[in-house]
């Protein structure tokens, strides 16, 4: 039998609450996922002015980010021709994303979650989604 730890739906508002927040602080409205250790999504959020296609981009993030259990950008760099997960992108009928943005989230060595975030550009997303862990931890303390 196994324990599983994840977020809860608190965790999950906290995580969109702080990203939106630092998204409306940098002037990049995005779309904010948030998604359990599974990768099932669990809140979303789409600010006024992001991107429609970034709706299902950040669902996508998040989605990666648990189930894959590492930040989108490092399989990117690790999806690249020649490394060792080359075309890892067209995985799961292309859920797979290799764009920043999408960050796990990791309580005591196990991914609890994950956020992704989409519209700005990967670093903007990756630096949002950031902000919303920043905050998750805070609540830990």
């Amino acid at each position: 039998m196994l324990t599983i730890r994840r977020i809860d739906i608190d965790d999950a508002r906290v995580l969109i609450r702080a990203a939106r927040e630092h998204a409306e602080k940098i002037g990049v409205p995005v779309c904010i996922a948030v998604a359990d250790e599974g990768g099932n999504l669990m809140a979303f959020e789409r600010m006024d002015g992001s991107k429609p296609t970034s709706a299902i981009i950040s669902i996508d993030k998040s989605y990666t980010a648990a189930g894959a259990k590492r930040a989108t950008h490092e399989i990117g760099a690790a999806s690249q021709p020649g490394a060792p997960a080359y075309g890892i992108a067209s995985a799961i009928g292309g859920r797979m994303v290799v764009v920043g943005g999408g960050l796990p989230v990791i309580v005591d060595g196990e991914v609890v979650g994950g956020i992704g975030v989409s519209a700005g550009s990967p670093d903007q997303d990756r630096e949002i989604a950031q902000a919303g862990i920043d905050a998750f931890f805070e609540t830990l303390a």
